[in-house]
C-alpha cells in the first residue's frame, strides 16, 4: 500500500472547510494512517518546501504555510501519490477539473488549499519531517 503525505492549507482550515475535504478523501477511498493540525514553524516550512528554496515564491510559500493551522495526514491507498494529486486537481484552481479540491476550494495557485507530494521519495521526506 502506498503512503502520501497530504495538507490541509491555512486558507482552507481558516474557512473551515477541512470537514469537506475529509470527507472527500474519505470517499475516494484513502485510508487515512495519521492526521494532525500543526502550525507550521519557519523551520518546518523551509525545509518541507526545500525543493523550492531557489524560486521566487519561496518566501511567500513560507509565509502563507506559517500562517495559521494546516492538517497534515498521511493517506494510504493504492497509487496514492497518483490518486491524490488526481483529487486535488492542478496547483492553479483556474485550471483544475471540476470537482476537484483546488476547483472547489483554492483561491489561487498559492492559496489551492491542499499539497500533495510529487513522489515517493518526497513522501517519504514529508511524512518524516511532520511526522516524526
Amino acid at each position: 500500500m502506498e503512503k502520501t503525505c497530504a495538507l490541509i492549507k491555512p486558507d482552507l482550515t481558516s474557512k473551515n472547510q477541512t470537514g469537506k475535504v475529509i470527507s472527500m478523501i474519505e470517499e475516494a477511498g484513502f485510508n487515512i494512517a495519521q492526521l494532525k493540525k500543526l502550525t507550521m514553524t519557519k523551520e518546518l516550512a523551509e525545509s518541507f518546501y526545500a525543493v523550492h528554496a531557489d524560486k521566487p515564491f519561496f518566501n511567500d510559500v513560507v509565509q502563507f504555510m506559517t500562517s495559521g493551522p494546516i492538517i497534515a495526514m498521511v493517506l494510504e491507498k493504492e497509487s496514492s501519490i497518483a490518486a491524490w494529486r488526481d483529487l486535488m486537481g492542478a496547483t492553479n484552481p483556474e485550471q483544475a477539473e471540476s470537482g476537484t479540491i483546488r476547483a472547489l476550494f483554492g483561491s489561487n495557485i498559492q492559496e489551492n488549499g491542499t499539497h500533495g507530494s510529487d513522489s515517493a521519495e518526497n513522501a517519504e521526506k514529508e511524512i518524516s519531517l511532520v511526522f516524526g
